[in-house]
């Protein structure tokens, strides 16, 4: 998977570029798998497609905001120096003003159209993402596990979308999402460890060489999301086609770790960040057959 990216060839492809797609898309998974499990169901898909609008908008504004805070850094990486801020295509000012529109546009359309805790969610994750989560990527490398706390929130927003609270339910997808992205994000700071170094970014493969202490993390968090990702079977969410599904699912995740764990190697990381990107549609995909059948 390559993460290095060329530079925009327009201003409009930039300011998609400042949405961060990526992310985007993973979140509106997670919205979806919220929304789908909280309410037992799609029967108001006009509700989901304004939810989804809405907490789009937001993402794509915490991207913009990202993007903005992070310009300087942007510059001394290797797989960021061509972003729409460090290769001048978008002056940092228009940045920041149009992640600033989006957050709000977004923020009262889930308030106004869907519920006030929708768009408290919302804009919760938008905070701890830009103002606690980014800072900290310069200070300790704790910046992960804090930083999958606003990663983990889309599919409470889901939920809450769908029923107007949260229920226990909400908060086994919050651990599952909490879970899920220690892995993914320990393996692209794995493959991109010289360029967080030259940025001064407090990431575990940088302060850390040897790995093990990466290695650990990245198989503690797995370990404990096999369990995790049965409670909702246990908690009555999902039934047997799901638990036996997601056993399967969740520990061919783990076993991805393992080239990892025994080469250190990017090729290793580079393949446990694939299984972690299949991981989160095929969930969804498992939920939703286990509901359908």
């Amino acid at each position: 998977m390559r993460l290095e990216k060329n530079a925009a060839h327009s201003i409009a492809s930039a300011y998609i570029e400042l949405l961060k797609p990526n992310i985007m898309s993973l979140v509106l998974v997670s919205t979806v798998l919220g929304y789908f499990l909280g309410g037992d169901g799609i029967d108001d898909y006009s509700r989901l497609l304004i939810t989804l609008l809405g907490t789009a908008l937001t993402a794509g504004g915490a991207g913009a905001l990202n993007h903005y805070l992070e310009r300087d850094a942007d510059k001394l990486m290797q797989r960021t120096k061509n972003r729409p801020l460090p290769s001048g295509l978008i002056p940092p000012g228009n940045a920041l003003l149009f992640g600033i529109l989006l957050v709000f546009l977004g923020t009262i359309i889930l308030v106004t159209q869907i519920n006030l805790l929708t768009g408290f969610l919302s804009i919760l994750t938008v905070f701890l993402y830009v103002l606690v989560y980014t800072p900290l990527k310069k200070i300790t490398w704790l910046n992960t596990p804090i930083g999958s706390i606003p990663g983990a929130l889309p599919p409470l927003g889901g939920w809450a979308a769908a029923t107007g609270h949260l229920e226990p339910g909400a908060w086994i997808i919050f651990a599952i999402m909490f879970l899920w992205q220690h892995p993914h994000f320990y393996a692209i700071a794995w493959m991109c460890k010289d360029d967080y170094a030259r940025a001064n970014f407090k990431m575990l493969p940088v302060i850390e060489p040897d790995g093990k202490r990466t290695i650990r993390q990245i198989f503690w968090h797995l370990t404990l999301l096999v369990p995790v990702s049965v409670l909702l079977y246990v908690e009555g969410s999902s039934g047997m086609i799901y638990v036996v599904g997601v056993i399967i699912l969740t520990s061919l995740f783990l076993l991805s770790a393992l080239p990892l764990a025994k080469g250190k190697s990017v090729e290793g990381a580079k393949l446990l960040l694939k299984s972690s990107v299949i991981y989160l549609p095929l969930l969804l995909i498992l939920i939703i057959v286990d509901k359908v059948l």
